[in-house]
Formats: C-alpha cells, structure tokens, sequence
C-alpha cells in the first residue's frame, strides 16, 4: 500500500499525520517506509533525528541517479535509512530537491518515484509520502506514484477554499496519469469539538457529500512536545487521547471498527 498525505496549504498537520500513521503501522509488525519529499524535511528530522541536509543517500540522490548518465545505478533500497524505531525506516529528503526539481520536470522524470517505490514495495508492507505544501514536480509524482490519498484539513475557512482546488486537481491527475489513486478521505487536525466553526465547517464538508473521515484529530500541546523530543506519539504517549484518535484514523483507513468519540455539545 502506498499511501500520499497532500494538501497545497501549509501548517496542516502533514507531517504529523505522515509519521504518526507510519509509526502505528509499524509497531503493530508491518515493515514501514516514509518518503519524505518535502525539502524542508520535517519528517526526516522527526523519525531520524537529525536535519535533512545533514544526511547522505536521500531521496533526492534516489532521483538525480535518473538523470545522470551512468549504467550503475543504485537500487532504491540503498537509499532507506533506518530509524530508531523497529520496522520504521525514512527515504530522507534534502535540500537538493529545490534544486533537482528543474531538471527532472525538463527530462520528463515524473514516473520515476513510481517506479522506484514499487520496487521498494517488495520489501515494505506499506509506504507513506509526505510532501511539500505546493502543487509541485515532486507532489506530482507523489500522487503519481501513490495508491491512496489522504488530505489533512484544519478547519478554517481558507483551508476549505483551498480543499476544493486540491480535489479538483486530484480528479485530473487520476484521469490523466493514476486511475488507481483514491481519495480515502478528508481529515480534520487541530480540531476544538467545543467551538463552534471548527464543527459547522466539517458539518458543512459531509452536508456537500465530501468524503469527511469520522476521526477528528484535536488541537493539543502534546504534538508540539512530541516534534520537541523527536518521538511519535505512539512511542512517547501511548495512553494519551490524542495518540487513542490516530490509532483510530489508523483503525478506520483499515477497516477496523474502532469506538469513536462523542463530540462535545
């Protein structure tokens, strides 16, 4: 299974939900992949603890090796790094990413992700991508390359506009490049169950049809504390409800029947 999380608009919880996601899936024994495609390497520095540019062998090496003539090619797999964290392992992004993006859009590279983690897929029971907030070369190829699409949204009124542009780009891309994506669905983060905007915006969503997940992921200093220490939250805070909803988003991506919270009055 390989599963993007995209949205154009920052500072919604992609990452977060990337590596969260990716850390329940391998605690319960599934070998894990996350390709971090965003050259600010947020969840490079979250799962491995030290910064994008800091690491060799990334992703954005992965890709360069595609258009650079040599006959020796490294396998993808020699790209993965392993995390602290069993079955858990990181394609790291870089810097360079920035700067490869031209070339590759010019030699037309935009299959190569895919092909690379379906070979990677032999040996990982499940790959997340995290990406740029951008509708880029590499976010391109991440819903190129993916089977699933998740979109965090945190319910505010410049999100939801934007929600509709991603769909719509989404819907294009699937006819054009990748009938084999879906949309699993819409995720509210930082979700407040007791004002009133956050609940009339995701009332609002599901009243228009659009595929709204039934976990919410609420706002808590606890995500914070846990980029701070560089631990997902299943490992530093398993008891905690926040941890409990994305063991819960986790549980309903994969059929499970999982006992939801009420929202409040």
């Amino acid at each position: 299974m390989r599963r993007v999380v995209f949205n154009q608009k920052g500072g919604v919880g992609k990452s977060s939900i990337t590596c969260n996601l990716a850390a329940i899936s391998a605690s319960r024994g599934l070998r894990t992949l996350v390709v971090d495609l965003d050259p600010q390497g947020n969840s490079t520095q979250y799962l491995l603890n030290k910064p994008a540019g800091e690491l060799k062998d990334t992703v954005a090496d992965m890709l360069e090796q595609t258009v650079a003539f040599t006959v020796f090619n490294r396998r993808p797999d020699e790209f993965v790094h392993a995390s602290p964290y069993t079955n858990l392992f990181v394609l790291p992004s870089s810097p360079e990413l920035d700067f490869l993006e031209r070339k590759l859009e010019a030699k037309h590279k935009i299959y190569k992700l895919r092909e690379a983690l379906k070979k990677l897929g032999e040996s990982f029971d499940a790959i997340y991508i995290d990406t740029a907030p951008a509708l880029n070369f590499y976010t391109r190829s991440a819903l190129i390359a993916a089977q699933r699409c998740l979109i965090p949204f945190d319910c505010d009124d410049f999100s939801r506009q934007a929600l509709y542009n991603i769909l719509h780009e989404i819907r294009e891309l699937q006819e054009d490049h990748n009938q084999e994506l879906v949309v699993e669905g819409i995720v509210a983060n930082q979700f407040q169950p007791r004002a009133s905007l956050p609940r009339k915006l995701v009332q609002e969503l599901m009243d228009e049809g659009l595929p709204v997940l039934p976990v919410r992921l609420a706002s808590s200093v606890k995500m914070k504390e846990s980029h701070q220490i560089r631990q997902p939250l299943i490992h530093m805070a398993p008891k905690h409800n926040l941890t409990r909803q994305y063991e819960n988003l986790y549980g309903v991506l994969h059929g499970e029947t999982v006992e939801l919270e009420p929202l409040a009055d």
